[in-house]
């Protein structure tokens, strides 16, 4: 090659010709980034978290820490918890919406402050002297606002209660919102639950104070039916230019109705709603603090990891017990393959949901990790007895046993795949339903479908670029498959940074056959070591390092990074079917053995000592064009 000295190169530089004219600038740019608009980082929160303005969190003893202090805490602040102690997260998340309930929201607090107006009411009188008495008699007063939720009961009605705390909390998410740095969401949770069952939606808006302000909160006292929960979100966004979408919980203690195929007065589901719901929900809370909600052993047999963190005795007030019936309207994975039927029959999915996790926590504290778990309410904070909390319901077939602290899950966290951290860009990434659960680890996922990707692709710098260019990501559509070809499947997983090693992944399919039935399969892809499948098919485990006597693990097994490019061997083009992908850690201790080591005491808990943490991402759907 030709040498050029650095007197031509100065003398070329001084003497050139003019700059380009204008339009004619190379399109090109040296940068890789420049002119690409895909998301190039995960952003982690929690979308479900309840502070003392929320009725039962205040019950059940949260009565100092508001929604200032949860966005303290989310931000990497140290707060003190009920107990005493300082909590503090081992790393701050990136963005947190306080989801306190529109039913008596803000009650309690102003009762305590000796609000006027609701101690000259008799209900609120009653309430106030309940609250100052001892754990039963709060217990009393919260069990009596529970089932003025259950029976749609509003016994105490003042709405300048109600817009001074919904004042209060669209303010404080202004305040702790930080483009660039940490977004704080307005939203609240709309929690009706007819007869003590869980058809809880969080309502998320994309908007500052100066829109969500202008309506107060949609409780279940105004209505108890999804459909009119829609039809307020139309008004808010008619009204107001806004923007807002409804997460449902996971469906686990809604005892058959959350993915139900019948609407709220018991008629199919039709075209409209299909299409209202699909609208207005476009992703689901698959795991939390009451259990895990992909899905259930007696629903998917042949998935050795199904029985995760299960809890099914009954509904949220435990009134009534769990049948087998009720199982696959309550679980992620069977309500995706039913929304695959339903579409068949309407033309469109009414379950065509991605996937998030969130806490549910009603300390103010968003904490998930197995070592650093706040419970759900005050009275589980970490203490050495805690685990033995006990407690029931006289239910309609003799006593149901409610949710208690040891089946409580540490879990669990949204994963958002956004091109900013800002409110605009994270509702956006919701809707698109580029998004993934994890039950707290903060691993990394990628997950893109196509129709051409190589064996190798995924070992290249710029997997993720051809992800994009040449299919579509976690929570995408693939349409009519090109004659002679099945979908692959691009994948990569790292372990969380601060975590375990990763065991596996897995990709899950459920498809609804020509023959109107409905499947599931599961899939290695990827695993770590030197492990083969054995003649069954089915993959070793991975082993167990966790020492319980000292609460600790070691990443000598595992892998820090798994990839694959995965090809279906299943496929018929007829079919509809959708993809998700599951990642597995090794296992870990659970968090009961890291109180065991703390306090120093043996806890009476028959749950186990490991768990094997995962992520969940949202699904890639296949739809054959058909001929209308």
């Amino acid at each position: 090659m030709k040498k050029t000295t650095l007197s031509v190169l100065i003398s070329a530089a001084l003497f050139s010709s003019a700059p380009m004219a204008e339009g004619t600038a190379d399109p090109r740019s040296y940068s890789p980034m420049a002119g690409k608009d895909y998301p190039q980082q995960v952003y982690w929160g929690d979308t479900h978290l309840h502070t003392s303005y929320s009725f039962d969190a205040a019950m059940m003893g949260n009565k100092g820490l508001p929604p200032e202090d949860a966005y303290r805490f989310a931000r990497g602040e140290e707060v003190r918890a009920h107990n005493g102690m300082i909590a503090k997260l081992n790393r701050p998340l990136d963005f947190l919406m306080v989801s306190d309930h529109a039913e008596y929201l803000g009650l309690v607090p102003m009762i305590n402050a000796k609000n006027q107006d609701l101690l000259d009411d008799p209900v609120g009188a009653r309430w106030a002297q309940l609250l100052n008495g001892g754990a039963d008699e709060q217990l009393k007063a919260l069990l009596e606002m529970n089932m003025d939720l259950a029976t749609n009961q509003k016994r105490l009605v003042n709405s300048t209660v109600e817009r001074t705390a919904w004042s209060d909390i669209t303010a404080a998410a202004d305040r702790y919102n930080e483009p660039g740095k940490f977004t704080a969401f307005i939203g609240y949770e709309w929690t009706t639950m007819p007869g003590g069952n869980n058809l809880h939606r969080v309502v998320m808006f994309a908007d500052d104070a100066s829109k969500a302000g202008q309506l107060l909160p949609f409780s279940a006292f105004d209505s108890e039916d999804p459909e009119a929960l829609w039809e307020h979100l139309q008004k808010y966004e008619d009204m107001t230019g806004g923007r807002a979408l409804a997460i449902p919980h996971n469906g686990n203690v809604s005892n058959g109705l959350m993915f139900s195929l019948t609407d709220r007065d018991g008629e199919p589901l039709t075209r409209a709603y299909a299409e209202t719901r699909s609208r207005w929900e476009p992703v689901m809370e698959v795991t939390q603090i009451k259990g895990d909600g992909e899905t259930h052993s007696k629903l998917s047999p042949d998935d050795e990891f199904a029985d995760f963190e299960t809890w099914d005795k009954g509904n949220l007030t435990a009134t009534e017990l769990k049948t087998e019936e009720m199982l696959p309207y309550e679980y992620a994975r069977s309500a995706l393959k039913l929304g695959l039927e339903q579409e068949a029959k309407l033309g469109v999915n009414p379950f065509k949901y991605g996937m998030i996790g969130s806490s549910d926590a009603h300390t103010s504290l968003s904490a998930v990790e197995e070592n650093n778990f706040w419970g759900k309410f005050t009275l589980f904070e970490p203490s050495a007895k805690r685990a033995e909390i006990q407690g029931y319901t006289e239910g309609k077939q003799g006593k149901v046993y409610g949710l208690t602290i040891d089946e409580s899950v540490a879990s669990g966290y949204a994963a958002v795949w956004a091109t900013e951290n800002t409110r605009d860009a994270l509702f956006d990434a919701i809707k698109r339903r580029e998004t993934y659960a994890t039950t707290g680890p903060r691993m990394t996922v990628r997950f893109f479908g196509g129709w051409d990707f190589a064996a190798d692709e995924v070992n290249h710098a710029d997997f993720v670029d051809r992800g994009y260019s040449k299919g579509v990501p976690m929570g995408a559509d693939l349409t009519q498959a090109p004659a002679g070809k099945a979908p692959s499947f691009m994948v990569a997983a790292s372990r969380d940074p601060e975590g375990a090693n990763l065991d596996r992944i897995q990709i899950i399919k459920g498809w609804h056959d020509t023959d109107g039935s409905l499947q599931e399969k599961v899939y290695d892809i990827a695993w770590s070591d030197a492990r083969q499948p054995e003649a069954n098919g089915k993959l070793p485990a991975v082993g167990n390092t966790v020492d319980v006597d000292s609460a600790t693990w070691s990443n000598s097994i595992g892998a820090a990074e798994l990839a694959s490019v995965w090809t279906d061997p299943d496929f018929d083009p007829a079919e509809r079917a959708f993809y998700y992908v599951r990642v597995l850690q090794i296992p870990t201790p659970r968090w009961n053995v890291y109180d065991e080591h703390y306090f120093e005491t043996e806890l009476n808990t028959d749950k186990p000592d490991s768990i094997q943490e995962r992520a969940y991402t949202s699904p890639i759907w296949y739809t054959p064009v058909t001929e209308s």
